[in-house]
């Protein structure tokens, strides 16, 4: 569960700015075997998402559904639909989105998260 702490720390850390901000996020990319969603995310975004500036701010981490996940790790609950994106800070869980929702609208999906984590 994230706690009123990290999300204290989260905003501190994004109010001192972008570098800092974006030195303790990642974007957690929880996935399966045979999903045809990853798939398509695989072919249709992996090749270019470290050429965009929210690629850049979110390293990605892919994770198994079932696991293993980082140690230390805090979510709000166990994922459990492929693909779950889920933006971290420290290991812990800012914002997540589940499914995917296409070439045209994944960059404005995680720009969003992005904003919203930012709060």
């Amino acid at each position: 569960m994230l706690t009123r702490r990290a999300i204290l720390a989260g905003m501190a850390a994004m109010a001192a700015g972008p570098a800092a901000a974006a030195a303790g996020l990642q974007l957690l990319m929880v996935r399966r075997k045979g999903c045809v969603y990853c798939a398509q995310w695989d072919r249709e975004i992996a090749p270019v998402y470290g050429q965009h500036p929210e690629g850049r701010a979110a390293p990605l981490l892919m994770v198994d559904l079932d696991g293993p996940y980082p140690d230390g790790l805090v979510l709000a609950r166990r994922p459990w639909l492929t693909p779950t994106f889920i933006l971290l800070q420290g290991g812990v869980e800012l914002v997540r989105f589940e499914g995917y929702p296409g070439r045209e609208r994944f960059f404005g999906v995680l720009r969003d998260m992005l904003a919203e984590a930012a709060g």
